[in-house]
């Protein structure tokens, strides 16, 4: 009999969890975006259950009408840089904007939180959809396909930059007076349209070789940098269809660049609300629900729509004509949102509530909970999820003590971490260095 192919799970720290209100949920504390107590007791105990990685997203413009808990956060390196300190074997996967931040900056940055955590960190590559970002550089937002042209550069540089040094450039010969050796240094001496970079980099090499790239955007150009630069991608599916479909083209893009298809793993975003009865996860939901108004919930909406006002439109009427709203911010949520809407004939009021609180089908009994996630797993529609649990307290409890024990018995899951690296532990091959492969 074949073996089963192992679930692996992310754990996203999303301050007291994913939903918008989730700092009123009585399971955490209200103060926890800001709490690195909460923080480190999130990624110890993904740790103790065998988690592969806990990953910070981030964002650079708020208003006023932003989930609360993303007024007041921690900034994504500075908080994995301490739990580095803190854990032993789970990944540490930051987010860090390629249209905001320099790729010099970045690669010290990551390659630091790479040395610090023993080969655990990873870089989660986002263009940073929000326009408003550009008020805080002094900048022009770029657009949609202009972003990813810059990231798609801004990756090249800093995968350039963290080949500087070999992994054997720093011989440390106290006799000899020798620090490093010359001939294993190397400047990258970029020039391209949006970058010039001559490096060396000040940092070198992990144990895993590069820390590994995370990318998150389902957009086509969003697929296409994956395809050619990830080794992972954070994603989104509502249907095993839809992930199936997703997995099956991302595949295909990162083989048509002449990679391996098992180089680029795919983590969907899961939300899971479990229950011993189905009675009992949907009186959960219900309550996760209710810390919603229907303000709030027009609010939330109006973010990916380019912080659009909603409550001008009638709530109980069909989700209104917004046109291109959101094309240059979060295309591939908007497009998924605008798909609901017509697909289902919501109104804008459901419409804006099922944004706050998606019933997805990761609701239910932990027995189908944990089926549906083998079903993804067996059906190549993912290989591994990012747990977005609403609550970073009841939620994930639900999910570690009883979903977690039936994908243990039914042979697709290990608490155990196979290694000392994120790499390693994800399946994914020591990252070469490119001058090795020319000197070897």
């Amino acid at each position: 009999m074949p073996s089963k192919k192992k679930v692996r799970f992310g754990v996203m720290l999303h301050g007291p969890g994913s939903h918008m209100n989730s700092w009123k949920d009585p399971s955490v504390r209200p103060d926890a975006s800001v709490s690195f107590a909460h923080y480190l007791e999130v990624a110890k105990k993904a740790e103790a259950v065998g988690f592969t990685f806990a990953l910070v997203a981030d964002g650079l413009y708020i208003t006023e009408k932003s989930m609360p808990h993303f007024l007041n956060r921690f900034e994504p390196l500075t908080i994995l840089s301490a739990l580095a300190a803190a854990t032993d074997k789970i990944g540490l996967v930051g987010t860090l904007s390629t249209s905001y931040s320099e790729p010099f900056t970045v690669a010290r940055q990551f390659a630091s939180l790479d040395l610090i955590s023993g080969g655990r960190a990873g870089w989660n590559v986002v263009t940073s959809p929000l326009e408003g970002s550009a008020k805080n550089f002094g900048k022009e937002h770029p657009p949609h396909h202009l972003r990813y042209e810059i990231a798609q550069e801004h990756v090249e540089v800093v995968k350039g930059l963290w080949d500087s040094w070999e992994d054997d450039a720093f011989v440390r010969d106290r006799e000899s007076g020798a620090f490093f050796d010359p001939e294993k240094l190397h400047r990258l001496n970029y020039e391209g349209r949006h970058f010039s970079v001559e490096g060396p980099l000040n940092v070198g090499r992990s144990k895993q070789g590069h820390p590994v790239v995370f990318q998150a955007g389902g957009s086509e150009p969003g697929r296409v940098l994956a395809a050619q630069e990830a080794d992972a991608i954070y994603a989104r599916a509502d249907t095993l269809e839809e992930a199936q479909a997703f997995y099956r083209d991302v595949k295909e893009k990162a083989e048509s660049f002449g990679r391996n298809r098992d180089d680029l793993l795919i983590f969907p975003s899961i939300s899971p609300i479990v229950g011993a009865t189905e009675a009992e996860a949907e009186a959960r939901y219900q309550e996760i629900s209710s810390y919603v108004t229907i303000e709030e919930a027009l609010n939330f909406l109006g973010r990916y729509f380019e912080h659009h006002d909603f409550s001008v439109y009638p709530l109980d009427e069909p989700f209104p004509d917004v046109g291109n709203l959101g094309e240059n911010s979060f295309k591939s949520s908007t497009d998924q949102i605008k798909g609901w809407a017509r697909e289902r004939n919501l109104t804008l009021r459901e419409t804006a509530l099922e944004a706050t609180t998606p019933r997805t089908p990761f609701i239910g009994t932990y027995e189908r909970v944990a089926e549906r996630i083998i079903e993804w797993i067996d059906g190549e529609g993912a290989d591994g999820f990012v747990l977005n649990a609403p609550a970073l307290g009841k939620d994930l409890d639900d999910f570690t003590e009883h979903v977690i024990p039936i994908l243990i018995e039914r042979g697709y899951y290990t608490r155990e971490h196979a290694a000392e690296t994120l790499r390693s532990n994800l399946g994914l091959p020591f990252k070469e260095s490119r001058y090795t492969k020319v000197n070897a």
